[in-house]
């Protein structure tokens, strides 16, 4: 009877690192991601970029961090003026995950907006 115990514990644990190890690297590449998303609206909000300037360098820094997303799901919105505008940054994209059974989708929201100095 204990050496069932054990091995239930054992498929318990083994199951929860696989589990582990489908889902954590789609969280952390999302946080590495946002705070890229972050510094470059901080950035960016000081230099005179364009719309799509801004555009393409999230995209760059999308494809670094491997996260499925396109240009055309990026959306950028300057107003104002250099270094006293607004930058607001929106990238949402969805991870798909295919564990044995149960397939899922992780819906990620890389957003931010950064306001310059009044």
């Amino acid at each position: 009877m204990s050496s069932i115990k054990m091995f239930l514990g054992l498929a318990v644990i083994a199951v929860s690192v696989f589990i582990g190890a489908k889902i954590i690297p789609p969280y952390f590449d999302n946080y590495q991601f946002r705070d890229a998303v972050k510094n470059e609206a901080t950035m960016d909000t000081y230099t005179s970029k364009t719309e799509n300037d801004i555009r393409t360098e999230i995209f760059r820094k999308a494809q670094d961090f491997d996260i499925p997303v396109t240009e055309e799901q990026i959306h950028v919105q300057r107003t104002g003026m250099q270094g006293r505008g607004l930058i607001i940054i929106q990238v949402p994209y969805v991870v798909h995950v295919d564990l044995p059974g149960y397939p899922m989708d992780l819906h990620f929201d890389a957003s931010t907006e950064n306001r310059g100095v009044l």
